[in-house]
């Protein structure tokens, strides 16, 4: 009991002489112990340019100003760490027992300078052992490393934090406005997370639980729970996280304004339409390789009520590449079509020319891919489609949309559209379609819904120009059209050209062919044939696509007329598409069906002719004459749906 009595007296003498020597010391003496201490601990060179302040017990406190703390060699010369004030508690006991259990770590206005090297290894990365077993201050002996205590921290709290990342070969990346709390009570356990971020004006907080803290830490892979919220949404993972930036596990982020949570996350001003994700519901598997490379399997997407499922993998680098297969059944796209567009159909409004405004194409420019979309319907307002396959590539900003096929306008589209920006911005395409509606067809894309039929052929074009305008008047290709049974509404070609009551109003034909070519923005057509019964028209001319004016010749001929001979009245019609000329050319009538006929018999073609179409001609009166308003009336009604 006695030498039990005299240990303890022992004991209690040298803790009183230790206190009272190092309440002796001055603060610079205090300051240079601790950082003998933290450089035995870590291998980093601790520098505290301020005033220090020392407690003792429970808890060993360190409170510094102005503290700097060397950076990895391979790092540079900048510190790795600076703070205006660190305060630093360790417990007392344990530290009599070489155990390093640091209760708390406090910064304010910390900066701290994160670095990865060629070996993906972090200048966070601090040793434990001697700082003289290698270059950057880590012993490459384990026994070494061994011998020093272990590092433990149970708090860790910063507050206006500044960040600078600086990944291997990559730009620096700063955050500033940082606030963070880290508990860890448990050296083997788990550690709690909060995290506020001010990547933009608007803060983001995260709430994380990191399970075996210390294995993480080690650049093990650890389980994680993660939840970031952001205004406008959240987003939440569970999976398994290295330090390193391995990460596997489910994602599921919910956003109500998406385009405020990209704003505040930092992604600048982003317009979203309606149908593409104003508000959006993503959930997936995810996997994130340190290369770049994420992986999300078993993906759904409901982007305002559009709903994807499918997978995508992404290798993130200066240009990101992007693989895709997604399957939909109804997307709704129709906010990408017309403005105030109702449930009616939507008719453009006629103008006076094409934009010349330039076409921003920058965006094929931003990533690399492919992506194949299987849906059931999809609605963008001017164009519908039905169950279809695309197969969208984009390389070097060129894509090529593909059409495997495209149900649309009640018939079937095979082909591509290209869009190529490489060297100024060209588009053309090559597609053969069938079934076609043209009423839906030419009703959507250009307010003209005259013609019924169902259409077979195929199309190829070009155009080049960074507008509208100049695409249009580079335009060449060539293309073909055939329809069956069809008819014009507003026309009736067999009153026209017969007398009776024709069609009530419409043209019923049996076939309508054509094909022609496009050279510099002129579509020149020498073969239209339209048959009716007893009755065809045919047409040539040119079709200015750039200019938007026609001179075309439309040829309607009774086939028994003129003791089987037919008569063919033809009509020129001239100028703008938007108020053309339509005039009878009857030079030609006149020379071939009259010439060498005496008086009596013009006047019983006048005759005829009155009675055929029903219009009164004097015999002094010009024929042309007679014919001219009737003619520009008819065809006025076919030409601009009036």
């Amino acid at each position: 009991m006695r030498l039990l009595f005299r240990i303890l007296t022992a004991l209690i003498m040298t803790v009183v002489v230790v206190i009272g020597v190092l309440l002796l010391l001055p603060s610079e003496k205090l300051a240079q112990l601790v950082a003998d201490q933290v450089e035995a601990q870590t291998g980093r060179k601790l520098v505290v340019q301020g005033e220090v302040a020392l407690s003792l017990w429970p808890v060993l406190g360190v409170s510094a100003e102005s503290v700097s703390l060397s950076n990895a060699s391979w790092a540079g010369d900048q510190p790795m760490l600076t703070a205006n004030t660190l305060s630093i508690g360790v417990s007392a006991m344990e530290l009599l027992r070489r155990d390093v259990r640091i209760t708390s770590i406090t910064a304010e206005t910390l900066d701290l300078h994160l670095a990865t090297n060629a070996k993906g290894q972090g200048n966070w990365v601090l040793s434990t052992g001697s700082a003289a077993g290698s270059a950057d201050g880590q012993s490459d002996d384990p026994a070494q490393a061994g011998s020093a205590p272990p590092l433990r921290i149970e708090e860790l709290l910063l507050s206006n934090a500044r960040v600078t990342f600086t990944e291997f070969g990559a730009a620096p990346v700063t955050m500033q406005g940082i606030d963070l709390a880290l508990s860890w009570p448990e050296p083997n356990g788990m550690a709690d997370l909060a995290l506020t971020l001010h990547p933009a004006a608007d803060p983001v907080r995260l709430a994380a639980q990191i399970g075996t803290f210390s294995a993480f830490l080690r650049g093990q892979v650890s389980s994680v729970v993660a939840k970031v919220t952001a205004p406008g949404g959240i987003a939440q993972f569970d999976g398994r996280v290295a330090i390193g930036g391995e990460a596997s596990g489910r994602l599921t982020v919910t956003s109500e304004d998406t385009a405020r949570m990209l704003r505040a996350v930092g992604l600048g001003e982003v317009t979203l339409p309606r149908g593409l994700g104003q508000g959006a519901v993503v959930d997936s598997d995810l996997t994130y390789t340190p290369d770049g490379r994420l992986a999300l399997r078993d993906l759904s997407l409901d982007l305002d009520g559009n709903r994807l499922q499918g997978a995508v993998d992404l290798v993130l680098g200066e240009v990101p590449h992007f693989t895709a297969k997604l399957q939909a059944q109804d997307l709704d796209l129709s906010a990408l079509g017309l403005p105030g567009r109702s449930d009616a159909v939507a008719v453009p409004k006629q103008r006076a020319g094409w934009s010349t405004a330039k076409i921003d194409a920058s965006i094929l420019a931003l990533a690399n891919g492919t992506m194949e979309l299987s849906l059931a319907s999809l609605d963008m307002g001017v164009v519908q489609l039905g169950a279809s396959t695309l197969h969208l590539s984009l390389e070097r900003s060129r894509a090529v949309l593909n059409f495997q096929p495209a149900m649309v306008f009640g018939g079937r589209v095979q082909g591509q559209l290209v869009a190529n920006n490489r060297g100024g911005l060209s588009v053309g395409g090559k597609l053969t379609y069938s079934g076609l509606r043209l009423e839906q067809a030419l009703g959507q894309l250009a307010g003209y819904d005259r013609l019924n039929g169902a259409a077979l052929g195929g199309l190829q074009f070009l155009g080049v120009g960074n507008s509208q305008d100049a695409i249009m008047r580079s335009l060449s290709g060539t293309g073909r059209l055939q329809i069956g049974k069809g008819f014009f509404t507003g026309f009736d070609l067999e009153k026209l050209m017969r007398s009776g009551g024709g069609n009530g109003g419409s043209t019923v034909f049996d076939t309508l062919t054509a094909s022609f070519i496009v050279e510099g923005g002129n579509l020149d057509n020498q073969d239209l044939l339209i048959a009716l019964k007893g009755l065809r028209a045919d047409g040539q001319g040119r079709i200015g696509l750039g200019g938007r004016d026609l001179d075309y010749l439309f040829a309607p001929k009774v086939l028994e007329a003129n003791n089987g001979q037919g008569l063919s009245i033809p009509l020129r019609i001239t100028g703008p598409w938007k108020n053309p000329k339509i005039l009878p050319d009857l030079q030609q009538v006149l020379e071939t069906q009259i010439e060498g006929i005496e008086d009596q018999a013009s006047d019983q073609l006048r005759q005829r002719v009155s009675e055929e179409l029903g219009v009164e001609v004097a015999p002094e009166q010009d024929l042309q004459q007679g014919l001219e308003q009737r003619a520009k009336d008819s065809l006025l009604r076919l030409l601009q749906g009036d």
